[in-house]
């Protein structure tokens, strides 16, 4: 479908005129992403801005949320006193489908256990000129990249796989709730300048390896830190070679290495599926003014020079991959991984096969996993383990079902799933092992944390392309490499797999199916929006309090996490989903899936009121209840993984201060921040080890609290001794105002 056409005009009539203007400030040819950046400045930059420290303030032309985070965040936005929002905005609901028995089903049951909040997203989206994707719809970034996506333009979204859209040219970031309300309210988005990573693409995809292996190659050597403030942009003639999906799916990963955004320039192969995705007007406009959503051509002949960081990749030579247990940047060339699942002692035997979501669920993915299929039943050979087929949207679905992929993967013992998240995100109710249980899984998802995809610290989940998995699905373990071991069908015959071929894209079309899109109202004025005050789903938010203009004292150290807090640890996901709107309900998960490095047990800690080892929700509302303040202390990268604002709305609602820890994941910093929590760094990371369990600390420095001005900690052990520690901190004056105020939202509101 056609949407923002408008907005696009627009901005491509401007676009020379902006570029032109900022080619003038930097007197230097420029990279793509900085075309970008410049020309969605909410007001023109006057000094050039410096990578990695100046701050700056945009204007996203679109926002996107799930339904998962869009519960807060249009609770929020409520709360702001605006009748519409100022940028076009999408809310898609594809979190709250739990995967068990299969499509039809599994929709079936949401739609009747999550009716009150679908109710509630719907009748908001209709009252604040928000447009709404029902449940089955498919997931946010496969509907954005089908229908919202456009080259050279710049959106946020409330998931940390928005960058997805960055296979279409566009520069999208997955942000928390917060930022999106400050867009949809009308206020600039706030952004550090972003230091610019490139990968030099050389050569084509040859045999087995796809586009998933590209993110899979950048990942081991980036790591899950090696991308933080920066944003990976794609170059070279190998990036030509890579269809938009495959762009999309690159660029999907790139949150895992905790890049800003990834993104690849404008090409045919993005004008071709604009048009095969009814956008034709879109593409001819982006064809007049192709110099404008690409770098500039003395960026790709000296790279060197206009990036921080520069990657260089021989797609021809490239392996396939797979990476993980539980960290996506633990990769394994596919020559080397039968010999790591031996050494490491990796559960053998592969439990489930899982493709699809958001991250590989396009046409040519499909039709790549169905060649696989197409072998196996030509041999006689079936899936030796549970098989699941997550479609990425209806539009694929129904595409998929009309010629023919979906069947043959069935036939070989798929399941097919509902147009929605599931495993990838925990939403998955499983019965073939139990909590505990080691076992291994192979998916095409994106993340692989321990318990994300199914609540369980023994499953140990590896990632690789869609075509990959189907292959091992076919082995029914890990000790395989279809580019040269061989499979014996039931009469003994012998069969060796070839590499996997496919469509770019439908020949007939893509069969859009049951669209499930629902504009809002043309007049809202009568819409009404209610929700119950008994509900366990929902709950009003109510005001953080202001900073009380002292320094903090007699502090405690709730939890001293070891080693990764992703937000998952902070805030489990899977049943948790269902009390996103609940502030106060979903604050039961928090920090249950930390290691506390004082004690044994997964997500405990000792209440120094009691002395009792107990949940950490339970002791920080003790804490609470007794005006005790806590802080949080951590390690490297605290907050990686999903954008969920929730991690930081948790801890601020049951009474935490502040995060103290040697480094932080973007969004997270940036989601603490805007809920009033402060969010400091250890000086001497070392200084992590002199915090005790029982320590009593202080925070001082805050009443001259300034930019660049560092903090002190004070720690009184319980002998009696004292260390201190300094403590740094990225805090600009506007989000100084924002702790002062209590809450980004506290201080929007009160300057109205």
């Amino acid at each position: 479908m056609l949407f923002d056409i408008d907005t696009i005009k627009k901005l491509y009539s401007e676009l020379p005129k902006r570029l032109k203007a900022a080619r003038v400030l930097v007197s230097r040819p420029l990279t793509l992403t900085e075309k970008i950046l410049y020309t969605h400045a909410a007001i023109p930059f006057q000094e050039v801005p410096i990578r990695g420290k100046t701050y700056a303030d945009f204007a996203p032309d679109r926002v996107a949320m799930q339904d998962a985070t869009a519960q807060m965040a249009l609770l929020q936005f409520a709360s702001s006193g605006k009748k519409q929002t100022a940028v076009p905005t999408t809310v898609h609901c594809d979190h709250l489908i739990l995967a068990e028995d299969g499509a039809k089903e599994d929709l079936e049951r949401a739609n009747h256990d999550s009716k009150e909040v679908f109710d509630f997203l719907q009748s908001i989206s209709n009252k604040f000129g928000i447009g709404f994707w029902k449940p089955g719809a498919g997931i946010i970034h496969q509907v954005v990249l089908e229908n919202y996506a456009f080259p050279g333009g710049m959106m946020i979204g409330t998931d940390s796989h928005t960058p997805n859209a960055g296979g279409l040219g566009m520069l999208a970031v997955g942000v928390g709730g917060a930022d999106a309300v400050d867009v949809m309210a009308g206020m600039p988005w706030e952004l550090k300048f972003p230091k610019i990573i490139g990968v030099h693409l050389s050569g084509k995809l040859q045999g087995w390896a796809s586009a998933k292996d590209v993110i899979l190659h950048v990942a081991g050597i980036l790591t899950v830190r090696g991308g933080t403030g920066a944003i990976i942009e794609y170059f070279g003639e190998g990036a030509h070679t890579i269809s938009c999906t495959g762009k999309g799916t690159i660029c999907n990963m790139g949150a895992e290495i905790g890049a800003t955004t990834s993104l690849f320039p404008y090409d045919s192969r993005m004008s071709d599926y604009l048009k095969a995705t009814g956008r034709k007007e879109v593409a001819e406009l982006a064809d007049k003014i192709t110099d404008c959503l690409v770098p500039d051509k003395e960026v790709e002949k000296d790279p060197y020079a206009y990036y921080d960081q520069v990657i260089e990749i021989n797609l021809t030579t490239l392996e396939p991959y797979i990476n993980g247990p539980y960290s996506p940047d633990r990769a394994w060339k596919l020559s080397e991984f039968a010999d790591a699942v031996i050494k490491n002692e990796f559960p053998e035997k592969l439990s489930v096969a899982l493709i699809g979501s958001c991250t590989n669920s396009s046409y040519e993915d499909i039709e790549r996993a169905t060649s696989v299929a197409k072998q196996a039943i030509k041999h006689g050979l079936k899936a030796r383990c549970p098989l699941t087929i997550t479609p990425g949207s209806e539009q694929i679905r129904a595409t998929i079902q009309r010629d023919g992929q979906l069947s043959i993967l069935e036939e070989i013992g798929g399941l097919v799933l509902a147009n929605a998240c599931g495993p990838c995100i925990g939403q998955w109710k499983r019965h073939d092992v139990n909590l505990g249980e080691k076992n291994s899984i192979l998916t095409s998802y994106n993340r692989n944390f321990s318990g994300r995809n199914d609540a369980n610290p023994g499953t140990h989940s590896f990632v690789a392309s869609p075509e990959i998995v189907i292959a091992f699905s076919l082995a029914g373990h890990l000790a395989f490499n279809p580019m040269k071991d061989t499979l014996t069908n039931d009469k003994g015959q012998v069969i060796k797999l070839v590499p996997p071929q496919g469509e770019e894209l439908p020949k007939n079309g893509f069969d859009q199916g049951d669209v499930g899109y629902i504009p809002p109202a043309e007049d809202s004025h009568q819409v009404q929006v209610a929700v119950h005050p008994e509900s366990t789903r929902l709950q009003l938010l109510e005001p953080f309090k202001a900073w009380d203009g002292t320094d903090l004292d007699g502090l405690r150290v709730l939890v001293k996490a070891q080693g990764k807090c992703t937000t998952d640890h902070i805030s489990p996901a899977g049943k948790w989903l269902k009390f996103r709107g609940h502030l106060d309900n979903i604050s039961d998960n928090m920090l249950t899936g930390a290691v506390n490095a004082f004690r044994e047990e997964i997500g405990q800690g000792v209440n120094l009121l009691t002395g009792q080892i107990e949940p950490f929700p339970k002791v920080a509302r003790a804490y609470k209840k007794g005006d005790i303040g806590w802080v949080a202390i951590g390690e490297e990268n605290y907050g990686e993984g999903s954008s969920r604002e929730h991690a930081a709305m948790e801890p601020r609602h049951l009474g935490g201060r502040a995060i103290i820890v040697k480094s932080f994941a973007r969004i997270h910093e940036t989601n603490l921040k805007k809920q009033g929590m402060l969010a400091l760094t250890f000086n001497d990371p070392a200084d992590y080890d002199k915090i005790q369990e029982e320590d009593v600390l202080s925070i001082k420095g805050l009443t001259t609290f300034a930019q660049g001005k560092p903090l002190t900690l004070v720690i009184l052990h319980a002998d009696g001794a004292e260390d201190r520690a300094l403590l740094n901190h990225t805090y600009n004056e506007s989000q100084i105002a924002w702790f002062k105020a209590g809450s980004a939202l506290n201080y929007f509101n009160r300057k109205k």
